[in-house]
């Protein structure tokens, strides 16, 4: 089994990124937290918020890199492990800014491999996403991989990416499929900060579709702790799906929002956007039995604990809330 020593985060700013740093260095790892602050991603002021723990602890080194440009080779000196956090998230973007979704989901990982193969890393894991499916993601890693959207497209050209070089030199890499990250620190652009922060403004709630898709949501901690397990657990050269518990639809998911929020929240309803999944459901026996991953956060305590983290967040006052209307008995 290899135990994590010396790791190097990419995409260390981010949503799932800056939790696992902090994960890491509570199990004594040394972190270095790669961030390239792309703009096109999402504000970089956000990121830095995310990190402020981890630039506060004495084992955590901040690297301000760009991974499709930056000399990469002097950052893997002495690090055993990659996680490679970073990438240009979200499915509607991904149509009309199709460059930035190639050159930060490939080119930057085409790099990123090179460097840490030669450096000698001895384990590299991917993060990857239920996108790479397609429209209905329900069942384990036998299903077939049919994105329906340009973001899904340049991950799954990712994971072969990574793949040939696991076939062509035995580069130590596992894939990890995750499942509809949810949490303290989301996206700005994902559906439950968009929704908690329109009820935090006393505005509707905007659904595309008919809020009947499914989602197989996974609380972030969930998602962290699965993905430190397979650093040392998963087989070189596999995918696993690490997925929550829980599938809700988005109506249902709207629903514990407001009662965790006592509020009864009003909708819109929109077309569907191109590329959306309709339903997906993990199977992560696969996970589970090779490296213990079980979830354990339900969606009610998990969409509970980010609702009270934006409202701890100073930006949102009270006058705010007192717009929305009170739950009906």
């Amino acid at each position: 089994m290899h135990v994590p020593r010396r790791v190097l985060v990419t995409g260390a700013g981010g949503f799932v990124g800056s939790h696992l740093c902090e994960a890491l260095l509570a199990t004594g790892c040394t972190v270095i937290g790669l961030e390239g602050f792309v703009r096109t991603s999402y504000d970089p002021q956000i990121k830095r918020r995310n990190l402020r723990r981890c630039l506060a602890h004495p084992a955590f080194t901040l690297v301000e890199a760009d991974l499709r440009y930056d000399t990469l080779e002097p950052h893997l000196q002495g690090v055993d492990t990659v996680v490679n956090q970073a990438a240009m998230p979200g499915l509607a973007r991904s149509w009309t800014e199709f460059d930035a979704y190639a050159g930060c989901n490939l080119l930057a990982l085409q790099r990123l491999v090179e460097a840490a193969r030669t450096s000698g890393v001895r384990r590299f894991v991917q993060a990857s996403t239920s996108s790479v499916y397609g429209t209905h993601a329900v069942g384990d890693e036998t299903m077939p991989t049919q994105p329906i959207s340009p973001y899904g497209v340049t991950k799954l050209a990712a994971e072969q990416l990574l793949l040939a070089h696991v076939g062509a030199y035995g580069f130590p890499a596992v894939i990890l499929r995750y499942f509809s990250i949810y949490g303290p620190r989301q996206r700005p652009d994902m559906a439950y900060q968009i929704f908690i922060e329109a009820l935090c403004a006393g505005r509707p709630i905007t659904i595309c579709g008919d809020g009947l898709q499914s989602r197989s949501n996974t609380y972030v901690a969930d998602c962290v702790r699965g993905t430190i397990d397979a650093i040392g657990g998963a087989q070189v050269g596999e995918a696993y799906n690490i997925g929550g518990g829980v599938a809700l639809t988005l109506n249902e998911a709207v629903g514990i929002i407001g009662e965790a929020m006592g509020v009864a929240p009003q909708t819109i309803h929109e077309p569907p956007r191109p590329g959306d999944q309709r339903h997906t459901a993990a199977d992560v026996s696969k996970a589970r039995d090779t490296f213990g991953y079980r979830p354990h956060v339900t969606p009610e305590v998990g969409l509970a604990t980010q609702v009270a983290h934006i409202l701890d967040d100073h930006s949102w006052s009270i006058r705010k809330l007192d717009r929305i209307p009170a739950p009906v008995s």
